[in-house]
């Protein structure tokens, strides 16, 4: 059997189950479990890369240290419903801290 056949029996069974046992608020209630999970594990990580480097970001310029700020504040806050929005959001932060991380360790 293909694997990506298998692969949709098995959404399916899983989904008609959910349906035929009327699951759908337990379904809900890990929903919500698995977002606040992801939310704790993206602030833990901004947490760790912020502890790792606290001393070599407060010798950076102002500038720098607000961008930085900013976007890890932004991965954090995940207040909008919309999951695309989030992500590209996510996406932006990160390259932000990463070119102003880069920008702090260019030596010209």
């Amino acid at each position: 059997m293909n694997p990506t056949l298998r692969g949709f029996l098995i959404i399916a069974v899983i989904a008609g189950l959910i349906v035929i046992l009327r699951l759908q608020t337990t379904l809900g209630a890990l929903y919500v479990l698995a977002r606040i999970g992801f939310l704790l594990a993206m602030t833990f990580f901004v947490y760790l890369l912020w502890r790792e480097r606290r001393q070599e970001i407060s010798v950076w310029p102002s500038r720098a240290q607000w961008v930085f700020y900013g976007a890890a504040l932004l991965i954090v806050d995940e207040t909008g419903p919309d999951s695309v929005a989030f992500v590209a959001v996510l996406a932006f932060c990160g390259f932000a801290m990463w070119r102003t991380w880069r920008e702090q360790h260019t030596y010209s």
